[in-house]
């Protein structure tokens, strides 16, 4: 710490009163808050050529609205340099891509919050850290940056606990969550290259997390094991919220050499844990998650009035998990939406959204009995199925009776919900047995 002498002269009684003032308005997350002047303020918006009155991200049901000016305010309020805005406006752009914080989920009981993930040239430039303690204290840039997120959320939507924050229990993560990638250690082309940036270009990926889980595995250099470890950590039934989950997989560089080392890509890796990442039908039956709300799409027991089978359980029923192969590469990518860091002298522009991984309890009981099945009785429950997702699913007859089956994705569609291509041919498959018709193919919504 600084002596006395080497500190700059101020009126400290001033400055606690302008503290104290911030949090008898309510406008910290608890923690004291820097006070904005209008010519601080200033140096923010300096950062970018956007109009302060843009409205960056609107929560629709509460009539809010979040503006560059507002998000400056915050960001200065976290305690962000000037220099970090434009990161933090990445990040609004990224959130903004987000289906689900516009629709209320940072006010869930279940207590979620935004996580940042940073890449590029821009996190040497402002000293965002990338190595050791990723997850904790100790850098400026990390530690502000995740909090001006969530106290724009606090102060201009509102989201104070015990009022419209719901949370029955929270998470760390609402002080603050931003990561950088650590690009130089990784044996893999970092995540935004992967979206198609380049890698002289800087981005913010935004995504929302329910908790942040350890895994301690450090016994093994074998890639299958290490891989099998993180698939059982994924897989735990209390995970299960509806009827699938979604997991974000932050390896640590010693962890990433493993796989390297051994030649699996990230693609491999991801397959490898998804097709692992499986609970058998008598484990999800213990726990009372043997079957959905035919409502919420909530876990429920299979004896609950409004339950109704999952997805998987019109598949094959599964007695052990496919052999290991890196050959195959899976279809889907990282979750969460990447957003390029614009400079001072342009405007920001979004890369496409990409689909959230959705790992799918595989295991079912079997399949319906043969027999003549009309092709309307066949897929009406999966017709039915998909519309409280917001889907609309029609199908029609090609020559040599062969089904094409289209999937329409309605305005509020669950993005979460639309389960993989391939598995997808397969549910629809099985279902299609009883009837006299084979798939054709299949159409998904456009991206």
């Amino acid at each position: 710490m600084s002596t006395l002498i080497d500190a700059p002269m101020a009126d400290a009684a001033e400055i606690r009163s302008a503290m104290e003032y911030y949090a008898r308005q309510e406008w910290t997350d608890g923690l004291p808050v820097v006070p904005v002047t209008e010519s601080y303020l200033e140096e923010f918006l300096a950062r970018t050529r956007r109009d302060p009155d843009e409205v960056l991200f609107a929560v629709p049901h509460l009539n809010r609205r979040c503006t560059v000016r507002l998000a400056a305010i915050n960001a200065a309020m976290a305690g962000c340099l000037p220099e970090y805005f434009p990161v933090v406006l990445a990040a609004w752009d990224a959130v903004a891509k987000e289906p689900y914080p516009r629709k209320g989920i940072w006010q869930s009981t279940t207590g979620t919050a935004p996580l940042l993930l940073v890449n590029g040239p821009v996190r040497e430039r402002i000293g965002l850290n990338s190595k050791g303690n990723v997850f904790g204290s100790g850098f400026r840039a990390n530690a502000t940056i995740g909090r001006a997120i969530r106290l724009t959320a606090i102060n201009v939507f509102g989201l104070h606990p015990h009022k419209l924050d719901q949370a029955t229990q929270g998470t760390l993560g609402k002080y603050s969550a931003c990561i950088a990638e650590n690009e130089e250690e990784s044996p893999w082309e970092p995540l935004h290259v992967e979206h198609g940036l380049g890698p002289a270009d800087s981005a913010v990926t935004a995504m929302v997390i329910r908790s942040c889980l350890h895994i301690e595995a450090r016994h093994t250099s074998v890639p299958e094991q290490l891989a099998l470890d993180i698939a059982g950590t994924i897989r735990r039934t209390g995970a299960l919220i509806h009827e699938t989950s979604s997991a974000l997989l932050v390896l640590g560089p010693e962890h990433a050499r493993v796989f390297g080392d051994a030649g699996w890509s990230k693609d491999d890796v991801r397959r490898g844990i998804y097709e692992h990442a499986v609970n058998t039908r008598a484990e999800l039956a213990a726990v009372g998650k043997d079957a959905i709300s035919r409502h919420s799409r909530w876990r429920l027991p299979n004896g609950h009035p409004d339950a109704m089978p999952d997805r998987a359980s019109q598949g094959r029923t599964r007695t052990g998990c496919p052999p290991w192969s890196r050959r195959t590469r899976c279809n889907w990518r990282s979750p969460g939406r990447t957003t390029p860091v614009s400079p001072p002298s342009s405007r920001p522009s979004g890369s496409a959204a990409t689909p959230r991984p959705s790992p799918l309890c595989e295991t079912s009981m079997s399949r319906p009995e043969e027999g003549g099945v009309a092709l309307d009785d066949a897929l009406a429950r999966f017709r039915d199925m998909m519309a409280s997702d917001g889907y609309t699913l029609s199908w029609s007859v090609t020559g040599e009776d062969r089904v094409v089956v289209r999937i329409e994705a309605g305005e509020d569609a669950c993005a979460d919900c639309l389960v993989p291509l391939p598995v997808m041919e397969q549910i629809m498959s099985n279902a299609l047995e009883p009837t006299p018709y084979t798939l054709d193919h299949i159409v998904l919504p456009a991206k």
